[in-house]
């Protein structure tokens, strides 16, 4: 089943949710300044966080092209546009402000700017913002209370903390690619810029956790956010076996190296995954799919033996679930308490009854540049004080430009002046 998201109404919340957005926006964040200086996906999608608890987000962006992420997308005509999918994604609810911080006008403007801010975040190599004029150091002295957030592949410093990197290069440098796909497929890329988003939800974290602790210290921070670092952290499990039992991580496919049967299971239609990890599971699993003598063979009846014997058990498994189609499974083995789901496609996983109850998708009926309605995501959590939300779709490049340095007390004149200087 395919869904166009652009066309159909289903996915798109009711007309009296839509009203409600306005008044049921969390606030957790109202009244934070942050500046986005940030390209394509790890720092905007962080900055993208802080604008859902309502954060005043400005994007400042290179004035002739800005984020590369706006020509970037499966739409051709919105890459165009300076409005592309990618740069869609994560940039709703923010201001832009097309400065060149390469001239003398843009770098004093842009002091100006983080004077009234409470957030900077950055995602240039080392070393760029001060060869800008702009380190850290400088900008927390002129503003004290001022978090200062960098994010890079690898960290301020160490022997790689110069080099370029891309998702795929800390995916390959983390170990991610050694153990995704199976022995005969692996290394793999993850499906999806992994590291690039682990490294906007760290940096996310680590900024509201300097802003707590601004109320105590009544003092700002610097930050710095290495992809690579975020990344293994979150591989918990898989660095700890190797750290601490010693086990080499391998390359497992759709398996699960901590329990069997816990994987991807073919049936009469298509592919389920089964989580049976206790041994209650798979005991009312193997009733369930009618082979109940399967808990009492002793290639299976403990918890270890089954993972020693897991293809055997796999094979025996789908002979039974091979009688009906995934959906029957999916139900059954749910109603019965043991984990069980199909394996969707993204445009199915978006249309399904939970996701659409949850209304996790922000509709917008169009914006600057962009005729048609579209789609966001917003966060993946809610909060009895107001849900996280944006009340505005993405900017064009500079929408925000003369408002935001009117704000800080430049005369029309001056404006005009930059303009044509090209600074904005």
């Amino acid at each position: 089943m395919e869904h166009d998201l652009r066309d159909d109404d289903t996915m798109k919340p009711s007309p009296d949710a839509l009203a409600q957005r306005g008044s049921t926006r969390a606030r957790s964040l109202e009244g934070i300044r942050v500046l986005d200086l940030t390209n394509v996906l790890a720092g905007p999608f962080c900055a993208y966080q802080l604008a859902l608890l309502s954060a005043e987000v400005i994007k400042v962006e290179e004035p002739r092209r800005g984020d590369l992420a706006r020509q970037l997308g499966a739409d051709a005509q919105l890459n165009a546009e300076f409005m592309g999918a990618s740069f869609i994604a994560q940039n709703a609810g923010k201001k832009s402000l097309a400065l060149d911080l390469k001239t003398e006008a843009g770098r004093q403007a842009m002091l100006r700017l983080a004077d009234t801010a409470d957030v900077l975040i950055e995602n240039f190599r080392p070393g760029v913002m001060q060869r800008l004029g702009l380190g850290q150091e400088l900008l927390r002295e002129r503003n004290p209370r001022l978090v200062v957030c960098a994010i890079s592949g690898f960290g301020q410093d160490g022997p790689l903390s110069k080099a370029p990197a891309y998702d795929q290069i800390v995916q390959g440098l983390s170990g991610v690619m050694s153990i995704t796909g199976d022995a005969h497929s692996a290394p793999l890329r993850v499906g999806y810029p992994i590291c690039d988003t682990l490294g906007g939800l760290t940096a996310a974290f680590a900024i509201t956790s300097a802003l707590a602790g601004r109320e105590r210290s009544g003092r700002g921070d610097f930050i710095d956010v290495s992809m690579l670092d975020s990344t293994l952290v979150t591989m918990g499990w898989v660095v700890s076996n190797f750290l601490i039992a010693g086990r080499q991580p391998q390359a497992m496919g759709n398996e699960n190296f901590t329990a069997a049967p816990s994987g991807t299971f073919a049936t009469a239609d298509g592919p389920l995954n089964i989580a049976a990890n206790r041994q209650e599971q798979f005991v009312t699993l193997a009733r369930l799919i009618g082979r109940p003598e399967l808990a009492q063979d002793l290639r299976f009846a403990e918890r270890e033996a089954r993972k020693r014997n897991r293809a055997e058990l796999k094979q025996e498994i789908e002979q039974a679930l091979a009688s009906k189609p995934a959906r029957e499974w999916e139900d059954l083995l749910a109603e019965h308490g043991v984990p069980a789901g199909r394996v969707l496609s993204v445009p199915d996983a978006l249309a399904h009854p939970q996701v659409r109850h949850r209304d996790l998708l922000a509709h917008f009926d169009g914006a600057t540049g962009i005729e048609r309605g579209f789609d966001v995501v917003r966060a993946g959590f809610r909060m009895d004080s107001g849900r996280p939300d944006v009340a505005s779709p993405p900017p064009r490049l500079g929408e925000h430009s003369a408002e935001i340095l009117a704000s800080l007390g430049y005369s029309p004149k001056e404006i005009g002046a930059m303009r044509e200087q090209a600074v904005i």
